[in-house]
């Protein structure tokens, strides 16, 4: 399993507002083309919604459905693939109060399912997903990205 952690402040804003643009996944397409569409169901009875996403990824397109669980009086949220291109996929974004601003947590475990490609196939997932969570938060919010952490899980 491979997992990412990328840290970033949003100088300015506050963690309700930045936690509002990022849970509005609607509109991560216009922050980087690597993303060709996510659509967004209405909401589940318990809050959470179902989304569907289709990146590209090597020339090609993945495809996921995941379930998307709210926290707004944490300011944070999970996500979890239902079915999809991924054996595993999974993280969290959390929005903290730092000084006249907000820090931004990002994190994502994935497994791509193809153990014999695995150690070429999961370094450049890993960097697509952190280069484009970079371009979204810049374009929903301006952060900047202060840490990105990387590791693979062997096990």
């Amino acid at each position: 399993m491979r997992h990412v952690a990328l840290h970033a402040i949003a100088d300015g804003l506050a963690p309700a507002e930045v936690y509002r643009r990022i849970s509005d996944f609607g509109r991560y397409p216009e922050y980087s083309d690597t993303f060709r569409e996510v659509r967004v169901e209405p909401p589940q009875p318990d809050g959470s919604t179902v989304s569907d996403w289709t990146v590209e990824f090597r020339g090609g397109l993945m495809r996921w459905r995941e379930r998307d669980t709210y926290a707004p009086e944490t300011h944070s949220l999970t996500f979890e693939q239902l079915s999809g291109d991924f054996q595993t996929f999974e993280g969290s974004w959390r929005c903290e109060a730092r000084d006249a601003g907000t820090l931004v947590v990002f994190t994502a475990s994935f497994d791509l399912g193809i153990p014999t490609l695995a150690e070429i196939l999961d370094p450049v997932a890993e960097s697509t997903v952190r280069t484009n969570i970079a371009r979204i938060l810049k374009g929903l919010v301006g952060a900047e990205v202060i840490d990105e952490c990387a590791a693979a899980a062997r096990g």
